[in-house]
This record gives structure tokens, C-alpha cells and sequence, in this order.
């Protein structure tokens, strides 16, 4: 078992990082000619995200992977490995961002000040970054970046915190904890190296967080939705959906 880790690994190590990047580069000069480019790529992003995910549910299908082990479980708080402090304060700030994204939704649907406000928001945002052509703008974007939405949060939850993580620890057992999770972020980092070198770093930071929030849950069902939730709120604005 241990050699599909491995290849797994080094799968997330070259095909967003390095073909990510390049693929990227060619879909921004196709998509200003071509705005119906922006849906197919958001189709093949789609597929490089669940080749690797089937991978590791055929993995629990052969055993002894289970979904246990990649956190597809219910809740179970544990205050132990990284201390009640860091647990408790992680799980908080993670309430906070999902209520946060659910008022910004909501809010965006019934009050035309607070979405023109968020539209404006997200506009200056993406003016700094680099992957600003990424974002939906069309009605049938839009519907596509629903199901990219799900995609992402179900399949980077999947791959980054529970099996990177769990396949990390095996590996590695001498390993601390803290390095696992610091390492399994800054593989997460490198898969959008195409949005450039900081939002790799910010991109790691918030899989750090989200990797900690794994740990105190035992759970990757609630990053699947609020990582979901991240991703879909950056659909509102532009034409209606």
C-alpha cells in the first residue's frame, strides 16, 4: 500500500504544481479571445481533482485504507493531540469564517447594498492577484463554478487533510504532528502555484489552518462544506445566476 502513497505524492507534487502552472498560462491567453474557454478548463480542473480522489477510494475499497482513516467520519473533538487552547481557538475561528460566509450569502441575495458592497470587495481583490481570469463571468460559468465549488471542497478535503496527512504519518511515523500538518499545507500551497508565489504562501496558511481544524474534529465533513462555501461565495456578482 505504502507505494500508492508515494505516488499519490508525487502525483501532488508535479501535476498542479508543474503542469497546473503551464496548463494555466495557456488557458489565460485562449480565455480573452474565448470566454467560453473559462468552462472547459473548469472541466479539466475538475477531472485532475477526482482522478487522484478515486484513486484513494479505490485504495479503501482494496483495505486496509478505510474512511476512518481519511476522516470521512462524524465528529469527535480531540482536545489532546494538539492541546484544548489550539483546539478550541481553531474551532472557533472556524465557526466565525462559516458564519461569516453564510451571512456574505445570504446577505448577498436580499440586500443590494451588501452585495454591491462584496461585488466591489472581490473586484479590488482580484486586481492584485494573478488569476483573476479564473473567476466566473457568464451565467454558464457561474453554473459550472457550482459544481467546481463542490468539487474542490469535496476532493482537496479528501486528497490534502485526510489522505496526504494519514499517508504522511505512515510514512513518516517519527515524525511530529506539527511538521505533518505544516507539510501536508504546503503540498495543498503548490498545487496554485499558477496564482503566483504569495498566494502559494496564503493558499499553505489557510490549509494549515484547515489542517488543525482536521486534527480537533477527527472529521473532514465540515471543511468539505465550508471550504465548499469559500469557493462559492467568489461566484456572486456579475450577471444573475
Amino acid at each position: 500500500m505504502e507505494i500508492w502513497y508515494w505516488l499519490l505524492i508525487v502525483f501532488l507534487l508535479t501535476y498542479e504544481p508543474v503542469y497546473g502552472y503551464f496548463d494555466y498560462q495557456k488557458f489565460t491567453a485562449r480565455v480573452r479571445l474565448h470566454p467560453e474557454e473559462r468552462v472547459r478548463y473548469y472541466k479539466k480542473v475538475m477531472v485532475g481533482l477526482w482522478v487522484p480522489t478515486l484513486v484513494i477510494l479505490g485504495m479503501i475499497l482494496m483495505g486496509p485504507l478505510t474512511f476512518a482513516d481519511i476522516g470521512v467520519s462524524g465528529i469527535q473533538l480531540d482536545t489532546q493531540t494538539l492541546g484544548p487552547w489550539v483546539t478550541y481557538i481553531s474551532c472557533g475561528l472556524g465557526i466565525v469564517y462559516f458564519l461569516l460566509l453564510i451571512y456574505y450569502l445570504v446577505g448577498s441575495r436580499v440586500s443590494e447594498k451588501l452585495r454591491n458592497g462584496l461585488i466591489q470587495a472581490q473586484q479590488q481583490e482580484l486586481e492584485k492577484n494573478k488569476f483573476i481570469d479564473i473567476m466566473p463571468v457568464s451565467k454558464e460559468d457561474k453554473k459550472v463554478w457550482t459544481y467546481v465549488s463542490w468539487t474542490a471542497g469535496i476532493t482537496e478535503e479528501i486528497i490534502y487533510r485526510g489522505f496526504l496527512i494519514y499517508a504522511l504519518t505512515s510514512l513518516f511515523p517519527s515524525l511530529s504532528i506539527w511538521v505533518i500538518l505544516v507539510l501536508s499545507a504546503f503540498v495543498f500551497g503548490l498545487a496554485h502555484t499558477y496564482q503566483g508565489v504569495g498566494n502559494v504562501v496564503r493558499t499553505s496558511l489557510i490549509g494549515l489552518f484547515f489542517a488543525i481544524l482536521y486534527v480537533g474534529l477527527g472529521s473532514i465533513l465540515p471543511l468539505i462544506v465550508l471550504h465548499f462555501l469559500i469557493d462559492y461565495v467568489g461566484k456572486i456578482g456579475g450577471e444573475e445566476e
